[in-house]
């Protein structure tokens, strides 16, 4: 038995930017960062910060082009995986990703004309198949904005 399963709550690097393959499937890719608080030794709060490259497929990518801003709060249900593919000049290079299966939007909306409710609750999830990821993975591989 196996598990690829990764939960993250962090905040998007930047606006996503919706692409549609040749195929016509939708694809997002999102910098999403995680940051831990500690206290050091000498009782000093340090942070450490991680960014995650979240890929959204589909409706979930028409989601978090229509859904999503620079800063949201997100909560990312998906899986690792890590790709690699030559360059240009026939250099080796790698990513991991996380494919994500579900997005929750955490915070408060920027506006306030609903009546005092601020709580965003809006939630998406979709299955992608690993077949489908795969013919899309060479449309991607040459415009990777990390």
């Amino acid at each position: 038995m196996t598990l690829n399963k990764v939960m993250i709550i962090g905040n998007a690097g930047k606006d996503p930017e919706l692409r549609h393959l040749d195929n016509g499937v939708s694809v997002v890719t999102l910098p999403v960062a995680t940051t831990e608080r500690y206290k050091d030794k000498n009782g000093d709060t340090k942070e450490q910060t991680e960014w995650h490259n979240i890929v959204f497929w589909r409706q979930l990518a028409e989601f978090a082009e229509k859904y999503v801003r620079k800063g949201s709060q997100l909560f990312i249900e998906g899986r690792l995986r890590t790709r690699n593919w030559e360059d240009q000049s026939g250099n080796k290079k790698y990513v991991t990703e996380i494919v994500a299966d579900n997005i929750r939007l955490l915070g408060r909306r920027p506006d306030s004309n609903n009546n005092g409710n601020n709580n965003v609750a809006a939630q998406h999830a979709v299955e992608t198949k690993p077949e489908e990821i795969i013919a899309a993975e060479t449309a991607i591989d040459d415009d990777l904005p990390f």
